[in-house]
C-alpha cells in the first residue's frame, strides 16, 4: 500500500494513518518527522535544511525531495507508505512523480479527507495541550478532570497559539491556494479517492480495503 493522505490543518490525516498502521505494516512519513530527524542526527540534508529554517525561511523543495527519496528506500517503507504533509504543491507533486519513477514506485491511490472549514476550526480551536508532557485533551470530546491542570502530570493545560481561530484561518487559507491544487493534478491521475474526514477514525482504511476488494 503507498498511499498520500491529503486534507487540511485538522481533518485527522494522523488519526487516519495510525488505524491503517495497526494493521498493515506501512511507514507513516510526515515531512515535519523527516526533517526533525536530519537536523537531530546533522545529517548534511539536515544541515542544509537547519540553514533555511534558523533564517526563517521555508526549506526548498529539492532538500525535501532528497530527504523524501532517502526515507522511501529505508526499511520500513519496503512494505509501502503512508505520505502526511507531503506533497503540498503541484510543484512537489511533480518532483514526487519523478522521484518515484526513478525507484520504479508507483502510488496506490491519494486520499482526500474532506471537512469543511468551520468543523476544521472548531476542532483545532477545542484543543489543549499539557507543558510538561504533551499530552492532548479536548475542551468538548475530552477534557481534563481538572480545568487548566493535566491528569497524567498535573502539568499546565493550554492552548497553544497555532490552534487560536485567526491563525487557524490563515493555515486554511495557505491550504486552499496551494494545496488544494493538487485534487485535480491526482483526479486527472485515476488516484483521488474522496473521504468525509468525520466518518470516524477507521474511514480510510475502509474505503481502501472497499477499494482493494473490489480491484
Amino acid at each position: 500500500m503507498r498511499i498520500i493522505l491529503l486534507g487540511a490543518p485538522g481533518a485527522g490525516k494522523g488519526t487516519q494513518a495510525d488505524s491503517i498502521k495497526a494493521k498493515y505494516p506501512v511507514a507513516h512519513i510526515s515531512t515535519g518527522d523527516m526533517l526533525r530527524f536530519h537536523v537531530k542526527q546533522e545529517t548534511e540534508l539536515g544541515k542544509n535544511a537547519k540553514a533555511y529554517m534558523d533564517a526563517g525561511k521555508l526549506v526548498p523543495d529539492d532538500v525535501i525531495i532528497a530527504m523524501m527519496e532517502h526515507r522511501l528506500q529505508e526499511e520500513d517503507a519496503k512494505e509501502g507508505f503512508m505520505l502526511d504533509g507531503f506533497p503540498r504543491t503541484i510543484a512537489q507533486a511533480e518532483a514526487l512523480d519523478a522521484m518515484l519513477s526513478k525507484l520504479q514506485l508507483k502510488l496506490d491511490a491519494v486520499v482526500n479527507l474532506m471537512i469543511d472549514d468551520d468543523t476544521v476550526v472548531g476542532r483545532l480551536t477545542s484543543r489543549r495541550v499539557c507543558r510538561q508532557c504533551g499530552e492532548i485533551y479536548n475542551t468538548v470530546l475530552k477534557p481534563s478532570s481538572k480545568e487548566g491542570v493535566c491528569d497524567k502530570c498535573g502539568g499546565e493545560v493550554v492552548q497553544r497559539d497555532d490552534d487560536k481561530e485567526e491563525v487557524i484561518r490563515k493555515r486554511l487559507s495557505v491550504f486552499h491556494e496551494q494545496t488544494a491544487p493538487l485534487i485535480d493534478y491526482y483526479s486527472n491521475q485515476g488516484l483521488l479517492v474522496a473521504v468525509d474526514a468525520t466518518g470516524g477514525k477507521d474511514a480510510v482504511l475502509k474505503i481502501l480495503e472497499q477499494k482493494k476488494a473490489n480491484a
